[in-house]
């Protein structure tokens, strides 16, 4: 049923040789081309789909009907957009042409999500045109997601026929060879925060020591969100916590010892029991990082007070929070921690929400089915401390995702020399293919 390699090649490099850069402007056309390309396809399929814009930004919404009436429906989400290639002089070949070269295939967006978007369209193709597609394939396919876009998350909660099932193909294996399935995902509040103590910086010899600096007062006000002694944040910064399963930490028990992820980072561990409840911390608890900071002369030899320090806060939310809930208390948290004579201005720059579905979903379920059928390997079910915001769209509608992919965590996804496995593109979409048809037996 499945077509060549070399022909499969050939679909997936006409999308690779798009230049589809969300984040730069000289790329707009590009980004529409891709998305005309993926409405032809979808046509293809003998299905109908448009192009809604939204923000400036394309999103391809779609369907191909399954011939039986009373079928479930499966949203399919993949994004179309890919990150800038630079720097140019690393990659060992032109990143817009796909290559196969030692059992692997290269290029910008192979991993991130090119290939998983063209399985998604071919599988519903293969499975329209053998007439065994037992499951409405509905397309929702970003233009924005590398550059944090919300258009297909105000398209899911506009949907006035939310789907049976979601399935996203925007993900990796758990290692290089075990492949997973993400039943959560942590959310983000992102702040600007700007901190001023007087009217202008101040000769730190005729002043230090008296004047309050506003560096000084920053580091007092950041100090208060901090994680504690073990390792986890304020109390008041954890409510609503929705903790793991069994199951889930059992499988986190086949992936790699947090001592060796942070060391294949080169990072170091922030306290003594960051390594051995490193899964707990980054996918199932929330965090604080200050992502920069920026005040005074730091890098001149310049004896100033300043009166001006700004920095950026990034809160991830766990599953089960909410940046309606939390955010507020971080404000709250901030301006309490102020010392007299400081001022604290707070901007609220972003918000995602945290997504979360039920392990024990059946849709979870028959999706571990069919990875198990095809690829001989029950897939361990994870979480991540990253953030997909149409996840959580979705389970506010009351859909479940299936999130999943076939990258790997080496795939050096958003760097130069991106790539998967040559097998990964059959593997993928010989388990799509599976997926879909089992699907169609969703209650």
């Amino acid at each position: 049923m499945l077509p060549h390699h070399e022909e499969l090649l050939a679909g997936l490099g006409e999308l690779i040789a798009i230049p589809s850069v969300s984040a730069d402007p000289a790329h707009a056309d590009d980004v529409r081309r891709a998305a005309d390309w993926v409405v032809a396809r979808i046509a293809a399929a003998g299905g109908s789909a448009r192009i809604e814009e939204r923000g400036g930004r394309p999103l391809v919404v779609g369907e191909v009907s399954a011939p039986v009436a009373d079928a479930p429906t499966v949203l399919v989400y993949a994004h179309l957009d890919v990150q800038p290639p630079d720097p140019l002089d690393l990659w060992e070949t032109d990143p817009w042409t796909l290559v196969e070269r030692d059992g692997k295939l290269v290029a910008r967006g192979v991993a991130d999500d090119k290939a998983h978007l063209f399985m998604l369209l071919e599988a519903t193709r293969l499975l329209a045109a053998a007439g065994e597609l037992g499951v409405n394939v509905r397309f929702a396919i970003d233009a924005e997601e590398e550059v944090g876009g919300h258009s297909v998350v105000d398209w899911v909660e506009d949907d006035e026929d939310p789907a049976d099932v979601a399935l996203v193909l925007d993900g990796s294996y758990a290692t290089e060879t075990l492949p997973s399935i993400c039943t959560a995902l942590r959310g983000i509040c992102y702040f600007h925060l700007t901190v001023r103590t007087g009217e202008r910086d101040l000769h730190s010899g005729m002043y230090g020591g008296a004047a309050l600096s506003a560096t000084q007062a920053l580091l007092e006000i950041l100090h208060a969100v901090m994680p504690g002694p073990n390792g986890l944040l304020p109390e008041p910064l954890r409510k609503g916590i929705v903790p793991p399963t069994e199951d889930e930490v059992t499988g986190w028990e086949a992936l790699p010892p947090g001592a060796q992820e942070l060391a294949s980072q080169g990072a170091r561990p922030v306290d003594g029991s960051a390594a051995e409840e490193f899964y707990v911390r980054t996918t199932a608890e929330p965090s604080i990082t200050v992502n920069g900071v920026e005040s005074g002369s730091p890098r001149l030899q310049k004896t100033v007070l300043p009166v001006e320090a700004v920095a950026n806060l990034s809160l991830r939310l766990a599953p089960g929070q909410s940046s309606a809930a939390i955010a507020p208390v971080l404000e709250r948290m901030l301006r309490d921690a102020t010392p007299d004579g400081a001022s604290l201005e707070i901007e609220l720059w972003s918000t995602g929400e945290p997504g979360y579905v039920d392990p024990d979903a059946p849709a979870v379920r028959i999706a571990q089915d069919a990875f198990e059928h095809v690829l001989g390997i029950r897939p361990v079910l994870t979480r991540s401390g990253g953030s997909i915001p149409v996840v959580a769209a979705l389970g506010a509608r009351g859909v479940p995702a299936i999130v999943t992919g076939f990258a790997r965590p080496t795939s050096q996804m958003h760097s130069p020399n991106e790539h998967v496995p040559a097998a990964a593109l059959r593997d993928g979409l010989e388990t799509t293919i599976e997926l879909l048809r089992r699907l169609a037996a969703l209650d």
